[in-house]
């Protein structure tokens, strides 16, 4: 059963392009925000996506591609990682079971590595066309320096099998994680892309990693999106056909089911504030208990 949900910012983008990338920026720099989610069950907490980690925040030269570290300028500030957000909740890396990614990219995979006891569920394509690094851009956005974790590794199908999920085929529940959370196929910006469905009492979240960039791309009647990150997506995506059929689908699910299933996506800035209430630079802050709490559990008390 899903607890609680938290929403985590794991490191700002500083994209160049400012306000074609953000609508609102005024230097030659965006801000977009790296949206994760955790989700706390009755059998530890299930991570969607990592953000960055903190072995890419200590040494992003070794650990990512000189041509996105130029284009992205990610604003490398160690509380932001996931790690020190789970902790300042009180918990410990060890207690992340399951991590579930919606693809492989540098930017959303760059945590797995503090999460040593996590299994990590993703779909099968996905892992393949990472791993075979065949092109020039596949090798700045894959990067095998953030996968020690490959030998805890599980793959699902995208192509056969699976259920049913608001039309949506070949979705997967995922071994050893709460039936609430299901991984959606949604190929397009790479070949094993997916979203990661969460029902949380009568609604579900739907978090649609990079199927979109910009809100206002699920307009139904007028889909718009910024030029900045209108070319990024195209500079991204494997394959535009899927990934042009996906948006229309997730315009129209929103349409027909918008009371049922909130869908949003991994870097629209706009989506994340209004989701959390704060701004998308703000860390989580310290879980709070009452005194008599820190004075029999000193390990609590906020560092």
């Amino acid at each position: 059963m899903i607890q609680r949900i938290h929403h985590l910012n794991c490191v700002s983008a500083c994209p160049l392009g400012g306000a074609l990338m953000d609508g609102r920026s005024r230097s030659l720099r965006g801000r977009l925000v790296c949206h994760c989610i955790l989700v706390e069950t009755e059998a530890g907490l299930v991570l969607l996506d990592t953000g960055y980690g903190l072995m890419d925040v200590a040494d992003p030269v070794e650990r990512l591609s000189w041509f996105f570290l130029a284009l992205l300028d990610p604003d490398f500030r160690e509380e932001l990682t996931a790690v020190r957000q789970i902790e300042a909740l009180g918990f410990s890396a060890r207690d992340v079971r399951h991590i579930v990614l919606t693809h492989l990219d540098f930017d959303h995979a760059g945590g797995l590595d503090d999460f040593p006891e996590a299994i990590v569920h993703l779909l099968t394509t996905e892992r393949e066309t990472a791993e075979a690094q065949r092109t020039w851009l596949d090798r700045q956005r894959y990067r095998p320096q953030q996968w020690s974790s490959r030998s805890r590794w599980r793959t699902y199908d995208a192509d056969a099998g699976g259920g049913d999920w608001f039309g949506f085929a070949a979705v997967r529940e995922l071994e050893g994680v709460p039936p609430e959370v299901l991984l959606v196929p949604l190929i397009g910006h790479t070949f094993g892309h997916a979203g990661i469905a969460v029902q949380h009492g009568p609604r579900w979240i739907l978090m649609a990693g990079d199927a979109y960039f910009d809100h206002r791309e699920m307009n139904l009647d007028h889909p718009r999106c910024r030029v900045g990150l209108r070319f990024y997506q195209w500079m991204m995506e494997q394959d535009r056909a899927a990934r042009l059929v996906n948006q229309q689908r997730l315009r129209e699910l929103i349409d027909e089911h918008g009371r049922e299933i909130h869908v949003i996506s991994s870097h629209d800035p706009y989506e994340f504030e209004a989701l959390t209430g704060h701004p998308m630079a703000q860390p989580l802050e310290p879980a709070r208990f009452p005194q008599h709490v820190y004075a029999e559990y000193p390990s609590l008390v906020p560092k």
